[in-house]
């Protein structure tokens, strides 16, 4: 295998994966519990063009042989992302999407190694280098798989799906409030949006979308309150973010979860709103 020397010490070029790095991709594609079986590595290797190396002590070192040896004789790592391509088209799991996440988080903690990643549609894409074995754990866990294990409102993750993808908490957040706007317009038959849209709809002795009967002090109460805590999502994340360049709004994902939560939330609460008559 061709090597260039970077201060006085031999490295891999950049289209090369490591020893270790096709080490951990074969552990995870080769993985006991939720990887690939005997019959889908096999079928895999022939429709990328690798060569069965042969009989191994486990799937994961005859995944290994067969990366090494193309990877050797080839100079290139062309073969291995196609297999990684065809291995993690989403199709394949329809039946059991849960092994799909679980290969997937498996096998991007050893790809943000290399620079890569794989995306929930399946894609193989560049991303930002892990340095460390618990920012590739934290990283490859996903924020949209945290937010499924919290169960939040399936429109929460519909409308933000692209971003959860893309790792980008800005736009997810973003992406979130919208949905929750737009099914207050639905609720309420307004064509108006942000605080104007909040107010008409919620507001007032006689909103024309109600969370409960309004029939005593502590539900007209819980009424108002719940148009304030729409108040200061929009105000949050759509006013005072709109002009701003998003590469100055830094998000934690532990923030974005917390925050896409209290939007799941005020889903549920407006699915079981009614719109009032009068």
């Amino acid at each position: 295998m061709r090597r260039r020397k970077h201060d006085g010490e031999s490295i891999l070029p950049a289209y090369f994966f490591t020893e270790t790095q096709l080490e951990a991709i074969a552990s995870a594609l080769g993985s006991t519990s939720d990887g690939l079986t005997n019959s889908e590595i096999v079928f895999l290797l022939a429709a990328s063009k690798l060569e069965d190396m042969g009989p191994a002590p486990n799937k994961r070192g005859r995944l290994y042989n067969a990366f090494a040896h193309s990877q050797n004789s080839r100079q290139d790592r062309i073969h291995i992302q196609a297999f990684i391509r065809k291995a993690m088209k989403p199709e394949r799991y329809v039946t059991n999407p849960e092994r799909f996440e679980g290969l997937r988080h498996r096998l991007n903690e050893a790809l943000l190694f290399a620079e890569m990643a794989v995306s929930e549609s399946g894609q193989l894409v560049d991303a930002k280098a892990a340095d460390t074995i618990s920012e590739a754990k934290r990283r490859a866990s996903g924020l949209r798989a945290d937010l499924v294990k919290r169960g939040v409102h399936a429109d929460v993750l519909r409308f933000c799906r692209e971003e959860l993808v893309a790792g980008n908490y800005f736009h997810a957040v973003l992406e979130s409030v919208k949905s929750v706007l737009d099914k207050l317009r639905t609720l309420s038959g307004l064509s108006i949006d942000g605080m104007e849209l909040i107010d008409k709809a919620l507001g007032g002795s006689m909103p024309l979308v109600r969370i409960n009967a309004l029939a005593t002090a502590s539900e007209r109460s819980e009424q108002g309150g719940f148009a304030h805590l729409l108040r200061g999502v929009i105000g949050m994340f759509r006013n005072t973010t709109a002009h701003e360049a998003r590469i100055l709004w830094q998000m934690a994902k532990e923030d974005a979860e917390d925050l896409l939560s209290t939007v799941s939330l005020i889903h549920r609460r407006l699915d079981r709103a009614q719109r009032s008559s009068g």
